[in-house]
């Protein structure tokens, strides 16, 4: 369902925003994103690969040195404090949708709401008792932190433009990481049953 909405609204809501970009900005402050909107959609996704890596990579030097399959500290922090900007960039959104109307708020609160299930299976996978104790009270608070950036405080119109961009790329690896590996033991007919069933209730509204 993520999936669907990445590319059925996420995505196309980039290309727009390329459009209001190419008429709103001069050789300022936003010039260079003119036709490259995407970049920060890939910007996303490489940096929560890295961060996937790391936290396997200190997972398993921990396994080989006879410590708890878990990963360390500084690992933790770094893991949670981007998913925390994450979360954060949700909460703004999540304003921002609900101006553009009831129903676009709903088809993206599901959204993430999924999102968010699949998150905590991977973080609590990686990070065990100490995300459990406090790695997702961080991120719920997040999302309230961004939600209330938002409510206070209105950004350039072209912000929301950069913020979906950059939730897209993050969106499409979570679900590249936790539903397609063949470790995952994941069932392709829920997958295509959830993408194509979300897609038909967004092309309905």
């Amino acid at each position: 369902m993520a999936v669907s909405f990445v590319l059925l609204r996420l995505l196309p809501a980039l290309s727009e925003g390329q459009e209001a970009i190419e008429e709103t900005t001069d050789r300022g402050s936003f010039y260079f994103l003119k036709d490259h909107v995407y970049i920060v959609a890939l910007l996303s996704l490489v940096i929560f690969y890295g961060l996937e890596r790391l936290a396997k990579g200190s997972r398993k030097r921990r396994r080989e040195a006879g410590k708890e399959d878990t990963t360390s500290l500084k690992i933790f922090w770094l893991h949670i404090s981007t998913f925390a900007v994450m979360n954060g960039l949700i909460g703004y959104l999540l304003l921002h949708n609900q101006e553009r109307g009831l129903k676009t708020l709903l088809l993206f609160f599901i959204a993430m709401a999924l999102k968010f299930i699949v998150n905590d299976h991977g973080l609590h996978a990686d990070h065990k008792e100490k995300y459990d104790r406090i790695g997702r009270w961080i991120l719920a608070a997040a999302v309230l932190l961004g939600w209330g950036i938002r409510y206070l405080h209105r950004f350039p119109q072209l912000a929301p433009v950069l913020l979906q961009a950059f939730l897209a790329g993050g969106v499409l690896l979570n679900v590249l990481k936790e539903e397609l590996p063949e470790q995952r033991e994941s069932r392709y007919w829920v997958f295509a049953l959830g993408a194509i069933g979300y897609a038909l209730l967004l092309l309905a509204f």
